[in-house]
């Protein structure tokens, strides 16, 4: 799903905060829920991020939207992290987490089948590409609603 202007924006400003800190703006959410608008940012750093580190981004993150005042009506900050199932957005996702077990799912059933998990291969010329026993399949990415890591227990 492409960025709207509020996440592109909220982007812009936190990106210098999440690189001071050492924090990779995993996702951006801007959207309504129930009758409130929501600002959320997905933050990750190697070893995970921690209730500290969320606070910390936070606070930076909200006295820079503060100064910019980039959204006009009401909304709430959160900032979270993207979690064991994390979503794969960016192409570097899908480098670094070659060899991992992916779960696709796909905006309309291709042999009757909405969901596929397998082995990620990578992402080469906006296709996913994944392998399920011997088998390399191959989804474009205009076809996938999301795409994210299978919880290794």
């Amino acid at each position: 799903m492409a960025k709207g202007k509020i996440e592109t924006i909220a982007e812009e400003l936190a990106a210098p905060i999440a690189e001071q800190l050492k924090f990779e703006i995993v996702d951006i959410e801007y959207k309504k829920e129930g009758a409130n608008w929501i600002l959320r940012y997905y933050i990750d750093k190697p070893g995970g991020i921690s209730l500290d580190d969320c606070q910390i981004f936070s606070e930076k993150v909200s006295q820079a939207l503060d100064e910019a005042d980039p959204i006009k009506q009401q909304y709430y900050l959160e900032v979270s992290s993207p979690g064991l199932d994390r979503p794969l957005k960016k192409p570097s996702d899908f480098e670094r987490f070659k060899g991992r077990n992916v779960e696709i799912r796909l905006y309309r059933a291709i042999n009757n089948k909405k969901k596929y998990i397998g082995e990620l291969i990578g992402l080469q010329d906006n296709n996913i590409i994944i392998k399920i026993d011997d088998e390399i399949l191959k989804f474009d990415r205009e076809d996938v609603s999301i795409v994210r890591l299978v919880i290794e227990i």
